[in-house]
């Protein structure tokens, strides 16, 4: 399957290449303000994902974090912190190897991805938010090509074409 996003600066262009690709019989959809919503279409949120992911990480990361850093104090001997005796050492050593889990887990589960986001779809979603519309066409590459065509004649601000390569 492969899809082709065009996106468009208002609703009358969006309607009108909607309609032009409708004469041709190429099935499409509209994204925008009054149309479908990027949640609705599929359109996956990058950040929602990579809070998910760093969520899922921290679930095994943090107690791993706590005992093997109870396990490194108590292997070690360390008596870094005086003040805490010998079974608060090692306790305050799981603490912080719970920390270091959490840690791990935004960075190994996608926090990077929340803070500096990324994918084709981020992009997108701020077109929407701005006030912008997309057309998207779905189907095979053939019709992908016709697609492109009907849609340069509205000279969209951008069209990109994808390949779904998860299915088959």
């Amino acid at each position: 399957m492969n899809y082709l996003v065009a996106v468009l600066p208002d609703r009358i262009q969006a309607e009108s290449a909607y309609l032009a690709l409708e004469k041709e019989g190429i099935k499409s959809s509209i994204l925008g303000r009054g149309y479908k919503t990027a949640d609705e279409f599929g359109l996956i949120d990058p950040k929602e994902q990579a809070k998910k992911q760093a969520r899922l990480m921290s679930y095994w990361l943090i107690p791993f974090g706590f005992f093997a850093g109870f396990t490194f104090s108590l292997i070690t001997g360390l008596n870094t912190f005086g003040w805490a005796g010998e079974i608060g050492n090692h306790i305050i050593g799981g603490l912080l190897g719970a920390g270091s889990g959490a840690m791990g887990s935004v960075f190994v589960g996608g926090g990077v991805g929340l803070v500096v986001g990324g994918g084709d779809a981020l992009p997108y979603r701020n077109r929407l938010d701005m006030g912008k519309y997309l057309i998207v066409v779905q189907g095979t590459e053939t019709l992908s090509r016709q697609a492109t065509r009907i849609l340069r004649q509205f000279e969209p601000e951008n069209i990109q074409g994808y390949a779904d390569t998860t299915s088959g």
